[in-house]
C-alpha cells in the first residue's frame, strides 16, 4: 500500500555545442512522481515511472521529497522544495493527500504511483478540459543557450514558466530504511528549477544558458507552462522536453 502522510497542506553532462532542432511538445500528459528512498512502495513506481519515459507522448518528471528522512535513511535526492510542491498540489485539490508513491497528473488528479491503470484513467480524465495541454511549446539548443518559445493563446489563465534540469537515470544503492540493501533507479530527476517568467496568453520567449540547469547529472531539459503560482499550482497549459546531449 502507498505510504502516506497527512501534513499541513503549503501550497554533467557533456552537452552538444551546436544548434539543434525544435523539440515541439504536443504531450497528452505531464507525469509528476512524488516517490523516496525510504518507501517500501515505492521502487514499483519508480520502475514504472521509467517505462513511462519511454512513451513521447509524455512527459514524466520524479520529484523525490524528504519527510520520510527520520526513518533511517535520508533520501540522497530528497529536496524540500519536491515535499512543498506536493502539499500544494494537495491544498489546491482540498484532500490533503500527500503520500508516496503519487502520481500527480497534468497538475490536476493524483493517483497511486505504482498503478498504470490509475494513472491512464486519471490521464483520460484530465484531457476533458480542453485547455489542458493546449498551449504549444518548443525547445531548442543554439550553441550554449536553450531558445524556449510559448505560444500565445486567447482566453487563458495567468501561469508560471519554468525550466527543469533532470537526470535521466540516477541509480542509488540504498544502505538502510525500508529498502535496505537495494539498488533502485530513478528516471528524469528533477535537479535543478528555474522560473522563467509569467505567462498571459502572449507569445513568448526566453533564451536559458545552460550553465544554469546543467549540473549533478541534468542530461535533459523539462519547460511547463502551469496555471496559477509555485505555491497553488494549477492544470498544466503546456509542456516539452528535451534531451541535451
Amino acid at each position: 500500500m502507498p505510504r502516506k502522510t497527512y501534513l499541513a497542506a503549503f501550497g554533467a553532462c557533456g552537452i552538444a555545442m551546436m544548434a539543434s532542432s525544435p523539440a515541439q511538445a504536443e504531450p497528452r500528459g505531464v507525469i509528476e512522481l512524488f516517490t523516496s528512498q525510504g518507501c517500501s512502495s515505492c521502487p514499483p513506481a519508480d520502475k514504472l515511472l521509467g517505462e513511462l519515459a519511454n512513451d513521447p507522448s509524455l512527459v514524466t518528471i520524479s520529484l523525490p521529497v524528504d519527510y520520510w528522512d527520520y526513518l533511517g535513511w535520508k533520501d540522497t535526492l530528497g529536496d524540500a522544495r519536491n515535499t512543498e510542491r506536493q502539499r500544494a498540489y494537495a491544498r489546491g485539490r482540498g484532500d490533503r493527500q500527500v503520500y508516496t508513491p503519487q502520481a500527480v497528473v497534468n497538475g490536476a488528479v493524483h493517483a497511486v504511483g505504482s498503478d498504470k491503470a490509475e494513472i491512464d484513467g486519471a490521464l483520460a480524465q484530465t484531457r476533458r478540459d480542453a485547455a489542458t495541454l493546449s498551449v504549444p511549446v518548443s525547445v531548442s539548443m543554439a550553441g550554449s543557450e536553450l531558445v524556449i518559445d510559448v505560444a500565445g493563446k486567447e482566453n487563458s489563465s495567468a501561469a508560471e514558466v519554468w525550466i527543469y534540469g533532470v537526470a535521466s537515470a540516477v541509480p542509488v544503492a540504498v544502505g538502510r530504511g525500508e529498502n535496505r540493501g537495494r539498488t533502485v533507479t530513478y528516471h528524469n530527476v528533477a535537479r535543478r528549477w528555474l522560473k522563467l517568467g509569467d505567462w498571459i496568453g502572449k507569445p513568448m520567449n526566453w533564451k536559458v544558458q545552460l550553465s544554469q540547469i546543467t549540473a549533478e547529472g541534468v542530461d535533459s531539459a523539462a519547460v511547463f507552462v502551469q496555471a496559477g503560482a509555485a505555491g497553488n499550482p494549477g492544470k498544466m497549459l503546456g509542456a516539452a522536453m528535451t534531451r541535451l546531449r
